[in-house]
């Protein structure tokens, strides 16, 4: 018999997993529904199926892939969990096994030593017809993007020996995607390797580079050029976990290094250091002549303890959007803030990517080091006139990174959709909002509603419905 989940904020109110799947084939939508908006979103997240081992941390929760299919007015909706090799032996057992916590001690015996292919629950990305669920500690499970069927782990034909990073990037000019692995031999030296697949698919380079110190690095950029590794003092110590201290610290002294390379050329990675920050995901980056233009959400301080277990001041969480300036002539780190508004799970109009650009797109106000565990707002930063734009959808709902979607006949940058799942505290349940990107103040322009939450979760893309 299933036990309850803890009486924990991360698996209560907005957070609270689901333990079913289930198909909608046309949800109620209030006001009106783009016509020409047709395609899928999907949206994943952590959403374990069994109350968890021990502390839960989100990020080895079991993934859920929730998609909302578009068209011609209407709204289907579907959600099915990932099928990894650790739910499948959960499911089986009817509890849960594996640890949750990031300590191997607490797992179950019978799983000590079990090979898993991770938990997929941090991003699903779109890619040369293959739609793949990802997690940086091991690689793509691929999944059928009409049933959500899982099909398996995706290895680019034995090109990728172990793991990816959640935050590819796909170039819009070539169609290539370019990606990482964090810790691709699990030795814990820092080093990083680096891929491009071409379009159709097929791992085309790689490459092994030395990194300056064992971090998590968990997104990266690219502009037409370079690669942009930005690697801050969170590290991961197997020795630390050996003498019962915490395996992920803090080590602000350390700095943060900026790792910039051609994309051709990844062994002239050249290391420039910065004062200690962290940031977790990036907005976009884009050569300036011989400058390179990084924007990312940075904070002060992450949620990790240092080394002997002291945990940051909770202002020092905060996260705002900074624009950092690389110059190589003057090796430095030229920084500017942007917006004084709290904002995090940055996204543009990817059509921009890695090419100067005038929007950004964030879910805002509220999130880590504010009192508050959600963000309430989503908001659109505008880099011509330094205004931010917001739509805020209330002290009882929380909202959702959002993704951009272009209008089918969009040319300018900007011209399309803003796409987000929001949960509504007063009917304990979950709705998809649809935002005029080009006026995001005047806020949805239809949502369709769901009679369950989908959990507060990390990131999702869409796809044409003619891919």
């Amino acid at each position: 018999m299933a036990s309850p989940y803890p009486d924990d904020p991360l698996v209560r109110g907005p957070f609270e997993p689901i333990r079913f799947e289930a198909d909608c084939a046309d949800l109620v939508v209030a006001g009106q529904l783009p016509a020409d908006l047709a395609g899928t979103l999907y949206r994943i997240g952590p959403n374990p199926q069994y109350a968890p081992r021990g502390r839960y941390n989100p990020l080895q929760g079991d993934g859920m892939v929730h998609a909302f299919s578009m068209g011609g007015g209407r709204v289907a909706y579907r959600n099915r969990w990932v099928r990894t090799r650790r739910w499948t032996l959960e499911r089986a057992a009817g509890r849960a096994l594996f640890a949750t916590s990031g300590d191997p001690r607490d797992a179950d015996p019978s799983v000590v030593g079990v090979p898993t292919d991770g938990v997929a629950n941090t991003h699903v990305v779109s890619h040369a017809g293959r739609l793949f669920a990802l997690e940086e500690g091991h690689g793509p499970i691929a999944i059928d993007p009409t049933t959500l069927d899982t099909l398996g782990p995706y290895t680019f034909d034995a090109a990728l020996p172990r793991n990816m990073t959640a935050h590819p990037k796909i170039d819009p000019a070539t169609g290539e995607m370019l990606f990482f692995a964090n810790f691709p031999t699990r030795a814990f030296d820092g080093a990083l390797a680096f891929y491009v697949a071409d379009a159709g698919g097929a791992i085309v380079r790689s490459a092994s580079i030395a990194g300056p110190f064992p971090a998590l690095v968990h997104d990266f950029a690219i502009t037409r050029t370079r690669v942009v590794f930005v690697v801050c003092p969170v590290t991961l110590s197997i020795e630390r976990l050996r003498r019962g201290m915490p395996p992920i610290a803090w080590e602000p002294d350390l700095g943060t290094r900026v790792g910039v390379f051609p994309r051709d050329a990844p062994e002239q990675i050249r290391w420039y250091r910065g004062d200690a920050c962290m940031a977790w995901h990036t907005l976009n980056a884009f050569d300036d002549g011989g400058r390179v233009v990084v924007d990312l959400c940075r904070q002060d301080a992450p949620a990790f303890p240092t080394a002997d277990g002291r945990a940051a001041p909770e202002p020092a969480l905060r996260q705002y959007l900074e624009r950092w300036t690389v110059d190589p002539a003057t090796d430095a780190i030229a920084i500017a803030r942007l917006s004084d508004v709290v904002c995090e799970y940055p996204r543009i109009d990817e059509r921009r990517t890695g090419l100067a650009y005038r929007y950004g797109y964030f879910a805002a106000i509220g999130g880590p080091g504010t009192g508050d565990p959600c963000q309430r707002a989503i908001a659109r930063f505008d880099h011509a006139t330094g205004a931010l734009q917001t739509y805020h959808f209330g002290p009882r709902c929380a909202v959702s990174e959002p993704v951009f979607v272009a209008r089918r006949s969009a040319i300018s940058e900007g011209d399309g959709y803003l796409l987000a799942t929001v949960y509504d505290e007063d009917r304990n349940a979950g709705h998809l909002a649809v935002l005029d990107a080009m006026n995001v103040a005047a806020g949805p322009v239809a949502r369709a509603y769901l009679d369950h939450r989908v959990p507060m979760g990390f990131h999702g893309s869409w796809r044409h419905a003619d891919r």
